[in-house]
C-alpha cells in the first residue's frame, strides 16, 4: 500500500474531522518538551542540531515551522518526519491517540489487503517469540555471541533468536503448516515436489523490524560451513530491502541525540557497535544503498556517515551509495565515506581501538564532495591532456546530478581546479557533454538543458520514502555568472493572488469572501487559492499531494516566519481585493485597445471600453496595497 493510491483510501473528510479533533501542541508534547513564548509554543528542532529553540508550534493555525531547517506541516506531517511514517500509517497513529477508527473510503479492496497484511505480521511474530526461546537451549548458537562478544542485554533488545537444524521446526507453532500466509511471509519454502519446509535452519536469527517496530522480515547468520553465510528474508508484502534498514527502529531517537547516523553493511556491525554504546547505527539488507535509504536517513538527521571496509570491495560499495545519493543531496545536509583500515570492519575495529575513536574517526569522515574529487582523481592521470579531459568527462554525469545547487557550484569549482581549467570552461564542457548524451529510459529520459541556473534550487526527489522512487531528471549545472547576490535594493512586490493566500491561511474564514471569477489562474498562488477550504493545518493535509500541496506549504511557512499585523488585515484584505477588480478591468481594457488598433471596436464595444474606463477611474481613488 504506496504512495498516493494509499492517501485516496483515507476519506478527505475524515483526515479533516482528525485534524479538527487533535491539538498539535498535545501531539508534539508526547515527543518534544514545548515552552510557551507569546502566542506560540518553541522547542529545539528535533530534524536539525540547534542550541535555541527555532522550532515553533502554533495552536491557532495548527501548524508548526521551524525557522532553522524550514521544515513545517501538521500534526499528521509531524508523525512522517518525527517517527518516519508514511502518511496513511501517521494517520493510523494520530487516530489511535484520539480513539477514532479510520475508515476505508470503499474504492478499493483496503479491509481485504489490511486483514492479509495483519496475518502477515501475526505470523512474523509468532515466529519470532519462537526463534527467541530456540535461542534459550542452542548453546552452539549462544556459544557463538559470546565470541562476538554480545551480552545478554543486547541480544534482548535486538530480540535475537536461533532457527533449529531441523526442516520444519516452525511446525511447532503454526499447526496449519501449509497455510498460505506462511510462505507469503517468507518464513518456508515450496520445492518443485510440494514438499515445505523452513527457510531458515541452523543460524542466528536477526529480527528486521519497520519504522514502527513490528517485525517484517529476518535475517540469518549459519552457523556451520554453509552457504550462504548470511540469508535474509525474500522481498514480501510487508518486506522491500531497497527500502528497509536494519535497526533503524531502534536507532531513531540516538541519531536525534548524536546528530549523525552510521550506515554500515551488516546487521552484526550494528549489534556489536550498539555493545560498545554507538546506538545510531543502521544497515543495508544484502543491497547496496539506494535513494530511498537515503530519503528516508534525511528523515532522520542531516549528516550520514557510510562506513565501508578499506579494501577495494568496500570503495566500490562506497561509490554506489555516492551514485545513488546525489539526487537526494540537499544544501543543509552532509553525506560523508569512512573508510577503515583494510584490516577491519566495524565490529573488529570498535573491538581494538574502542568506542570513542570509532566516533572520532566517524565524525572525521571524508564529505562526499571530496570523495568523488578523489576518486575520479586517482582514475586518470592529470598530468596530460587526456588524462584531465578524461576527469572532466567522468565527472560531468556525476555532478549534474547533485540536486543541492550551492554544493553542485562547489563541486564544479573544484572539478575546474582540478583540472586546470576555468569554471566557465567547465560549465560549457557539461553542457556540451549533456546535449550530445543518449536519452535515458525512464525517469531520467529527459536530457540536461544547458544554461539552467546553477543557483535554482533543483527540485529534491520525493521526502516520503513511499514516493522516493519518483528520480528527477539529470539536470544541468550552469554558469556561475548567472548565481547573484541579492541586491540591496527595494525587492519586488508580491502579486495580488500572493497576498491575498497569505491573508486567507492568516484569516481561513474570510476565503468565503473571495471573488472567485475575479482571481487569475496564471500562477500557482491564484490556483491554489481558488482551491482554498478549512483552516491552516487541516488545509496542507487537504491538498497534500495536489498541485496545490507544495504552493500552500511554502507560503504557510512564509507566514509563521512573518505574519501580517492585525491591526491591518482588514484593510489590506479590502485593498488587495479592490486590486483583484482592478487588475480584471485594466486587463479588459487592455484586450478591447489591442482590438481596436488591430480590426477596430463596434458600438457596443465602444460602450463598454467607456464603462470600463470609468470604472478605472473610480477604482484608482480607492487607495492602493500596501507592498508586504
Amino acid at each position: 500500500m504506496h504512495g498516493a493510491f494509499a492517501r485516496a483510501m483515507i476519506p478527505q473528510s475524515f483526515v479533516q474531522e482528525l485534524l479538527s479533533r487533535v491539538d498539535i501542541v498535545d501531539v508534539i508534547e508526547r515527543y518534544l518538551p514545548l515552552k510557551k513564548s507569546g502566542a506560540n509554543y518553541f522547542a529545539c528542532c528535533p530534524f536539525h542540531g540547534e542550541k535555541s529553540a527555532s522550532f515553533s508550534v502554533s495552536p491557532s493555525k495548527q501548524f508548526y515551522h521551524c525557522f532553522g531547517c524550514g521544515v513545517h506541516g501538521s500534526a499528521i506531517g509531524f508523525l512522517m518526519e518525527y517517527s518516519g511514517l508514511g502518511f496513511v500509517d501517521a494517520v493510523k497513529e494520530l487516530a489511535g491517540q484520539v480513539g477514532l477508527q479510520v475508515p476505508d473510503d470503499g474504492r478499493s479492496a483496503a479491509p481485504v489487503h489490511d486483514d492479509a497484511s495483519e496475518r502477515l505480521y501475526e505470523a512474523m511474530a509468532v515466529a519470532a517469540r519462537f526463534y527467541r526461546e530456540q535461542l534459550k537451549s542452542a548453546r552452539e548458537a549462544v556459544d557463538y555471541l559470546k565470541r562476538r562478544g554480545l551480552s545478554g542485554q543486547i541480544a534482548a533488545r535486538f530480540e535475537l533468536g536461533y532457527a533449529p537444524d531441523d526442516w520444519q521446526a516452525l511446525q511447532k507453532v503454526f499447526p496449519d503448516y501449509q497455510s498460505k500466509s506462511l510462505a507469503d511471509a517468507g518464513l518456508v519454502i515450496d520445492n518443485d515436489q510440494g514438499r515445505r519446509y523452513d527457510r531458515f535452519r541452523h543460524r542466528v536469527i536477526f529480527p528486521i523490524h519497520d519504522r514502527r517496530g513490528r517485525i517484517i522480515a529476518f535475517g540469518g547468520r549459519v552457523l556451520d560451513k554453509g552457504e550462504p553465510k548470511y540469508l535474509n528474508s525474500p522481498e514480501t508484502p510487508l518486506f522491500e530491502k531497497g527500502r528497509e534498514l536494519y535497526g533503524l527502529f531502534l536507532a531513531q531517537k540516538p541519531i536525534r541525540d548524536a546528530g549523525f547516523v552510521v550506515v554500515v553493511e551488516g546487521y552484526m556491525d550494528v549489534v556489536a557497535l550498539a555493545q560498545f554504546g554507538i546506538e545510531n547505527a543502521v544497515a543495508t539488507l544484502g543491497t547496496a544503498t539506494t535513494p530511498q535509504h537515503v530519503h528516508t536517513l534525511l528523515r532522520q538527521t542531516d549528516r550520514i556517515v557510510f562506513c565501508f571496509d578499506g579494501d577495494a570491495a568496500g570503495r566500490r560499495a562506497a561509490w554506489r551509495a555516492l551514485e545513488n545519493a546525489l539526487e537526494s543531496l540537499r544544501d543543509d545536509a552532509t553525506l560523508a565515506f569512512l573508510f577503515l583500515p583494510a584490516e577491519h570492519d566495524p565490529d573488529s575495529f570498535v573491538r581494538a581501538e574502542g568506542a570513542e575513536a570509532f566516533r572520532t574517526a566517524a565524525l572525521a569522515a571524508t564529505p562526499l564532495a571530496r570523495f568523488l574529487i578523489q576518486t575520479l582523481s586517482e582514475r586518470h592521470p592529470l598530468d596530460s591532456a587526456e588524462g584531465r579531459a578524461a576527469f572532466v568527462h567522468e565527472a560531468a554525469p556525476l555532478v549534474t546530478r547533485i540536486a543541492a545547487p550551492l554544493l553542485r557550484l562547489q563541486v564544479v569549482k573544484s572539478v575546474a581546479e582540478t583540472a586546470g581549467m576555468t569554471q566557465g570552461e567547465v560549465e560549457f564542457a557539461f553542457e556540451q557533454l549533456a546535449a550530445q548524451a543518449p536519452r535515458r529510459r525512464g525517469a531520467d529520459a529527459q536530457p540536461a538543458t544547458p544554461g539552467a541556473a546553477a543557483g535554482a534550487p533543483a527540485r529534491p526527489a520525493a521526502a516520503d520514502p513511499e514516493l522516493a522512487d519518483q528520480r528527477p531528471a539529470r539536470r544541468p549545472v550552469a554558469r556561475a555568472a548567472t548565481v547573484r547576490p541579492r541586491s540591496g535594493g527595494r525587492r519586488k512586490p508580491p502579486s495580488t493572488a500572493s497576498t491575498l493566500l497569505r491573508l486567507v491561511l492568516q484569516h481561513p474564514t474570510w476565503a468565503a469572501r473571495l471573488p472567485v471569477a475575479l482571481i487569475p489562474d496564471d500562477s500557482a498562488e491564484g490556483r491554489a487559492l481558488v482551491a482554498i477550504i478549512g483552516g491552516l493545518g487541516a488545509m496542507i493535509e487537504r491538498f497534500r499531494d495536489t498541485p496545490h500541496g507544495e504552493t500552500l506549504s511554502r507560503v504557510a511557512a512564509e507566514l509563521v516566519d512573518a505574519e501580517f499585523d492585525e491591526a491591518v488585515v482588514e484593510t489590506l484584505f479590502e485593498d488587495s481585493l479592490r486590486k483583484l477588480h482592478a487588475d480584471s478591468v485594466g486587463n479588459e481594457i487592455a484586450a478591447l485597445l489591442q482590438q481596436d488598433r488591430e480590426h477596430g471596436l463596434d458600438a457596443n464595444a465602444r460602450h463598454r471600453l467607456s464603462e470600463l474606463l470609468l470604472e478605472k477611474r473610480n477604482l484608482a481613488n480607492g487607495g492602493k496595497v500596501s507592498d508586504l
